[in-house]
């Protein structure tokens, strides 16, 4: 689907119908949870601010100005109201603690299945920072460039360059320790 399947249905909900949403709801849903849960690390939080976002959005569509893709507007109204959820309700995370992980031996060789694959960058992406792991998911995950994810974050540009560098640096570690694990318990 292209962007200019959006702009129909946004001009639909634009003049009062409220089916034409469903179709944003459903087509964005998926992602907008993925944001909500790597910043929450809490599925209900997740959930209600999803929820709380797709009704602001809703409410607020007469001002999206097609400046930018619809999914990067979402985007920001989820980001933001999670942040905002999460500061208001005072809820700690947790960050990665230091620990020393030891590399693979090169010469290892591990046939994935695909969903083996898809299993193990999830369990390293959600073990990353939440916004690291945000701007890992929206631009490797959901293909956004780096001027959506700033719209989206309100980070700089510079600010998620570094980010995306060090969590690429922090997946990679992660991968070999999970994967070093995952070889251990086979064998």
């Amino acid at each position: 689907m292209t962007n200019q399947d959006d702009s129909f249905y946004i001009n639909k909900v634009k003049q009062g119908d409220l089916q034409a949403y469903t179709y944003l709801v459903d087509k964005y849903k998926n992602m907008a949870f993925s944001i909500a849960l790597k910043l929450s690390r809490n599925t209900e939080d997740a959930e209600d601010a999803v929820q709380e976002s797709f009704i602001k959005a809703y409410h607020k569509i007469d001002t999206f100005a097609y400046n930018s893709k619809f999914s990067t507007w979402l985007y920001s109204i989820v980001y933001r109201t999670t942040a905002y959820n999460l500061r208001k309700n005072t809820i700690s995370t947790q960050e990665i603690t230091d620990t020393t992980f030891h590399n693979l031996e090169d010469d290892e060789n591990t046939d994935l299945s695909d969903a083996e694959q898809k299993r193990f960058i999830t369990e390293a992406i959600d073990k990353l920072p939440e916004i690291e792991s945000i701007i890992i998911t929206l631009f490797y995950l959901n293909d956004n460039t780096i001027a959506e994810i700033e719209s989206i974050t309100g980070l700089s540009k510079s600010n998620i360059k570094v980010k995306l560098f060090r969590a690429r640096k922090a997946l990679k570690i992660e991968l070999k320790h999970i994967l070093k694990d995952e070889i251990k318990s086979i064998l």
